[in-house]
């Protein structure tokens, strides 16, 4: 853990689009897993009711699209600002094409995994392996659109909807691409389990206000890393 004495300073970090992608991009996935789930194994507490009450399915359904719909153009946009945003949010982070990078990844594992060391890692923004690991949900979220809408295109008329509707025979069937898109709501809900568990791990043991960033925006960072971060020697530069 580091030491609270330790000439900190403030750092702008997560601008705010990319704090209302998260939160936003957090609510959709909890409410299409939760809805998800729902659709995938309809519980019968229903049966025997009035009709007029047995539409809480279709209104789950409703629910779930308008959901998805959602996550969707959220995520349009960060890839969007992926290109236009800080430095702490472009894509360059995220796909390790530098040394440095292999390495910072290799030195995180020591920490968060293996936890054969206590190497305090220097990254302002996310490390190198949380990027890589964000960057493969982008793919998996690419994934999830793709399957969602493809199964939504059966039953739906609208223009977006219907662009998908290659996907289903594409990948097999019907059957094939609703395993694939219920697999992948595990995935989700794994990966919130572990993304949780070690934001509040390095908020801890790095005392940089890891949590509290994503809603402020701004970081605690020790002056001798913000001076190495500003003069990344050329195997690292800030910007490509």
């Amino acid at each position: 853990m580091r030491n609270r004495s330790v000439p900190l300073r403030e750092v702008h970090v997560w601008e705010m689009p990319v704090r209302l992608y998260h939160w936003i991009n957090a609510l959709c996935i909890t409410v299409l897993c939760v809805t998800g789930y729902v659709i995938g194994d309809p519980p019968a507490f229903m049966k025997g009711t009035e009709a007029s009450f047995n539409y809480w399915f279709g209104t789950v359904r409703f629910i779930h699209f308008i959901s998805a719909f959602l996550f969707f153009f959220n995520f349009i946009f960060r890839i969007y600002w992926g290109f236009t945003g800080n430095e702490f949010s472009r894509w360059y982070n995220f796909i390790p094409l530098k040394r440095c990078q292999w390495k910072e990844m290799l030195e995180v594992i020591k920490v968060d995994i293996l936890q054969v060391t206590n190497k305090n890692i220097d990254s302002i923004g996310h490390n190198s392996l949380a990027s890589f690991i964000y960057f493969i949900t982008f793919l998996i979220f690419l994934l999830q659109c793709l399957t969602g809408f493809g199964m939504y295109a059966a039953m739906s008329n609208a223009f977006l909807p219907k662009l998908f509707s290659w996907i289903v025979p594409f990948l097999g069937g019907d059957m094939q691409v609703r395993q694939i898109h219920h697999v992948l709501m595990w995935g989700f809900i794994l990966f919130a389990m572990i993304h949780v568990y070690l934001v509040f791990y390095h908020d801890y043991i790095e005392r940089r206000g890891v949590t509290s960033s994503m809603i402020g925006g701004w970081k605690f960072i020790e002056e001798d890393v913000i001076e190495r971060h500003d003069n990344r020697t050329e195997d690292c530069p800030k910007d490509i």
